[in-house]
């Protein structure tokens, strides 16, 4: 849409330009009295006048169109290093948050294996005491079965020494009968001692 408006200017110019010119020219159209540029001396018709009132206006926006060229680049070109800029830093925050997740996660896991560090070491602990509790048992379970082993022996040597030993009866006393039944002592009667070894009792 702006390219078009501009191209319909450009032609509005141009018309304007070239009927300003022919217009002007010929002898009833002579200036009267001649313009300098820099020294030098311009003769003609209002119509030369006019194209060169047209060039130099072309030739100022030229230059205006140069310069506003210009400054929209160098303004683009800002505004591009300012993108720029923020891109860098918002990517420098995001590498910042990134380094600090990293460090965190390092420093989590240098915690997590010291902590698996010390548990394996408690574990070796417990694993080193249960062991010294298993000789420890292991041990008493050897004395308890030398004792029973002793113990098992002896018994044994017991039975055999028993079973060795003849039983040899009393000799009975003489005139005694050797099938007659022993009875029982008769107790003294009241009021009469009984006579005693060595004498009365």
């Amino acid at each position: 849409m702006l390219i078009l408006l501009g191209l319909l200017i450009l032609i509005a110019a141009a018309v304007v330009a070239v009927a300003g010119i022919f217009s002007n020219t010929g002898a009833a159209h002579e200036l009267t009295n001649p313009f300098t540029v820099f020294g030098h001396h311009m003769n003609g018709s209002t119509g030369t006048l006019f194209l060169f009132g047209i060039i130099v206006g072309a030739v100022a926006m030229l230059g205006l169109s140069l310069l506003l060229a210009g400054a929209r680049r160098t303004s683009r070109r800002g505004a591009d290093a300012r993108q720029g800029l923020r891109d860098s830093r918002r990517e420098r925050k995001a590498v910042a948050a990134d380094r600090d997740d990293l460090v965190e996660q390092r420093d989590t896991a240098r915690a997590e294996a010291a902590s698996a560090g010390r548990d394996r070491d408690g574990l070796a602990d417990e694993r080193d005491t249960l062991t010294r509790q298993r000789d420890d048992l292991a041990g008493q379970r050897d004395t308890l079965t030398r004792q029973r082993d002793d113990l098992v022996g002896s018994r044994s040597g017991t039975h055999e020494q028993t079973a060795g030993t003849r039983v040899v009866p009393m000799p009975q006393e003489r005139g005694e009968d050797p099938h007659a039944v022993d009875e029982p002592e008769a107790e003294p009667e009241r009021g009469h001692r009984r006579p005693h070894l060595f004498g009365t009792g």
